[in-house]
């Protein structure tokens, strides 16, 4: 499945134990912007912290329960996406991703989400895939508006936060609508 290339320059690679002094950098570094939304980026103060993550994201791929990716541009992290719980008997996954401030508005994300999404429908013969995200966090819902998912409603206070629990809204995709889209794409 690895390495995945998005373009020349945009590359996905599996979690690996020697990124962490990277990614914890990066995360430390748009601390202010990613910790409204996500719950763990206040529980991640040093690198051990994201050495262990990464080392539970290794040993989860190779079991084949989720799959993290990190997203290089340039031979630099740049954020990562992960496809959590995947559940082969219901033949369905949830998928969470971040990106550095720095490399936001560019399509980084859409294109990443939208190549993942293909394989797992594809190679993993998966049937349907969600995308839940905190209402007011209008970027990370444009991913799954963008590459045309359902949004089935809303999951009341589903989340956890640091200020408490929020609301999730749950956007979702199955194989056969996102074959559709790509032949319709395509033809």
């Amino acid at each position: 499945m690895f390495p995945i290339y998005l373009d020349e320059r945009t590359r996905l690679d599996p979690a690996r134990i020697d990124a962490a002094p990277e990614l914890f950098a990066l995360v430390d570094a748009d601390r202010d912007t990613l910790s409204p939304w996500l719950p763990w980026v206040d529980e991640t103060r040093e690198v051990g912290d994201t050495r262990k993550f990464l080392s539970d994201a290794a040993e989860k791929f190779e079991r084949g329960e989720s799959i993290t990716c990190l997203i290089s541009r340039n031979g630099r992290l740049v954020g990562v996406l992960g496809v959590h719980a995947i559940d082969p008997l219901n033949r369905k996954t949830e998928i969470g991703y971040w990106l550095a401030a720095a490399s936001r508005g560019k399509g980084i994300m859409t294109r990443a989400c939208a190549e993942v999404i293909s394989r797992l429908f594809r190679d993993f013969e998966l049937n349907r895939v969600e995308i839940l995200c905190a209402p007011g966090n209008l970027p990370s819902r444009g991913i799954p508006e963008r590459l045309g998912f359902t949004r089935e409603g809303v999951a009341r206070e589903a989340g956890r936060l640091t200020n408490g629990f929020t609301d999730l809204v749950v956007y979702a995709m199955l194989a056969r609508e996102w074959k559709a889209r790509d032949s319709s794409a395509t033809g």
